[in-house]
């Protein structure tokens, strides 16, 4: 069986992060056993299985919205759907739904 390449990994555990809930780039990359945060953001950004592969429940740590392949405002759009809040470009009740990997 073929070694899975580091996006396909980036998916998989991605697809874990429920509906209402977000994680961040460098949570995912925690969970992922590396610090290439900026590679996970990559990731995102060539996600071929959107939205199945939820990228846009991905955001900075800080709480701001971060990027996203079709536009931040259907990011935005796309997370207020699923009933996050977002004021000024960021995420409001972070720690709240903020989505830790076990």
């Amino acid at each position: 069986m073929p070694k899975k390449s580091f996006y396909e990994k980036c998916y998989e555990v991605l697809r874990k992060v429920p509906k209402g809930k977000i994680t961040t780039y460098k949570i995912l990359a925690k969970k992922l056993k590396t610090k290439a945060y900026r590679a996970v953001g990559n990731a995102m950004n060539k996600n071929p299985y959107a939205p199945k592969v939820p990228c846009h429940r991905v955001v900075k740590s800080d709480g701001s919205i971060g990027g996203f392949a079709d536009g931040i405002k259907k990011k935005i759009f796309r997370l207020k759907k699923e009933g996050i809040k977002i004021k000024n470009n960021k995420i409001e009740n972070f720690e709240k739904v903020v989505y830790y990997f076990e």
